[in-house]
């Protein structure tokens, strides 16, 4: 009958549009959520440039609001266990904290003189691909006044909270997490195991990049 048969087709038509939303709708998140990913870095850079080039702020309040950029953009616990890898399961919870700590005010430091080398640079975010079931690696360049583009790698992972948190940057094919691991584990090894020594290593690499400015 004519209209069976309309009917037929109709929902044949249906199936194909469920089809197709079913294809489409996963490219469509996929494609927001590499453009948010490449947004964050894009305003991380953007907000830690302006932050330290500010210079009406005082050096403490220039220092004060680095701080609270970096540790809210980067997962310092992940990259702290990471650098540590097979210690951190041999040392106290009161140990991993105060690693924690003083990780944290090396990364803080070390990243901040880096920063105020700014001389123009901009950053250009370049793709983004998922990494994992919460990760994106960001593809990126930061540009020069003199000399080539530099390539820039940004490991992302998205946490409960749904903000993303930097837990790697690779620098020209150079990893920042694995080059943690490598250089704290030659610090362990180098007395025994033991944390007390790793401890005040970083205490004198903190006192000597402060005094760096």
């Amino acid at each position: 009958m004519p209209e069976l048969a309309l009917f037929s087709r109709g929902r044949r038509f249906v199936r194909a549009l469920l089809v197709l939303a079913m294809v489409l709708l996963p490219q469509a998140a996929l494609a927001d959520g590499a453009q948010d990913a490449m947004s964050f870095v894009h305003g991380l850079a953007e907000r830690a440039i302006t932050t330290v080039a500010d210079k009406s702020l005082a050096d403490s309040e220039r220092a004060d609001r680095f701080r609270r950029l970096f540790v809210a953009s980067f997962d310092m616990p992940e990259i702290g266990r990471f650098a540590l890898a097979r210690y951190w399961r041999s040392t106290s919870p009161e140990q991993q904290q105060q690693f924690l700590s003083l990780f944290e005010d090396i990364a803080v430091l070390t990243w901040a003189q880096r920063f105020k080398e700014y001389n123009g640079e901009t950053l250009d975010a370049l793709a983004a691909m998922p990494d994992g079931e919460r990760g994106w690696v960001v593809d990126s360049r930061i540009l020069r006044k003199q000399g080539p583009p530099i390539a820039v790698q940004w490991r992302l992972r998205r946490g409960e909270d749904e903000r993303f948190r930097v837990v790697d940057i690779v620098v020209e094919s150079v990893s920042m997490a694995i080059t943690h691991r490598s250089d704290y584990g030659a610090a362990l090894q180098s007395n025994g195991g033991k944390m007390d020594g790793l401890f005040a290593t970083m205490r004198a690499k903190i006192e000597q990049l402060k005094a760096a400015g």
